[in-house]
């Protein structure tokens, strides 16, 4: 479980978190939605320890991230990231973006980490592209690459910071699709930030909105659509999502 608890964070005069608590159980996927630049990515690399607060805890598995006594290195070994950009790394093929976790920080035989690299590809559908290069991907294509690798490692959470940014709708619902069935298959504590409403709807189990460096809702995602809260309503009356299918 995940724990957020009054986290304040500031930049110079520039106040993103003004004291968010929220939480997330073991097995759900939370979508924390929110408009561009609100802070939500910021929040994520809290979660993970690249970024300190300014007060407040986090707290994983009953741990305190930020405290001296844990090891921030070995907390971090039980997330998997799938970056927004999918970061892979240009020199590298599929399979050595897929493995380079596991050669950085386990002691598996290359044949092993061959095997992980594999296993971890056709769940994404791409084990016949684990030659190619970045530079040969299609957007989509570079998304399914980052979620095998935040998947090699075996981690008990799985962050994706707007995974489908950049793409078109039809490659978008593609990708959502796949982080449905991984959903399923794998059962992952996960948490999605994104601003694309459609995404959040479809794949999270519950929804949190971060506004103005708050939560201003946290509830399932069935009352999304039937909530009065001022802010999610500006929010989703400017999107798409209502008549979408359950998958």
């Amino acid at each position: 479980m995940i724990e957020i608890k009054n986290l304040h964070k500031s930049f110079g005069d520039n106040y993103v978190l003004r004291g968010v608590n929220l939480y997330v159980k073991d097995g759900e996927t939370l979508a924390l939605i929110g408009r561009s630049g609100c802070g939500k990515s910021v929040l994520l690399k809290h979660i993970i320890g690249l970024m300190k607060p300014d007060k407040g805890k986090i707290l994983v598995n009953g741990m305190d991230v930020n405290s001296r006594s844990v090891n921030i290195f070995e907390i971090r070994k039980k997330f998997g990231m799938v970056f927004q950009s999918s970061a892979l790394f240009d020199s590298l093929t599929v399979q050595e973006n897929v493995i380079i976790g596991l050669r950085e920080h386990t002691n598996l035989k290359e044949s092993e980490m061959i095997e992980i690299a594999s296993e971890k590809l056709r769940l994404v559908g791409m084990s016949n592209n684990k030659n190619l290069k970045p530079s040969e991907l299609s957007g989509g294509m570079k998304k399914r690459v980052g979620i095998a690798r935040a998947l090699a490692m075996d981690p008990e959470y799985i962050l994706y910071d707007e995974p489908t940014t950049g793409l078109d709708p039809i490659m978008a619902d593609r990708i959502n699709v796949l982080i449905l069935d991984l959903k399923k298959r794998l059962k992952k504590t996960t948490i999605i930030v994104t601003h694309d409403m459609h995404s959040a709807y479809m794949v999270s189990d519950r929804i949190a909105m971060l506004y103005e460096g708050k939560i201003v809702f946290d509830d399932v995602r069935e009352h999304l659509l039937t909530t009065k809260n001022k802010f999610v309503r500006e929010f989703i009356d400017s999107s798409s999502i209502v008549g979408i299918n359950e998958k």
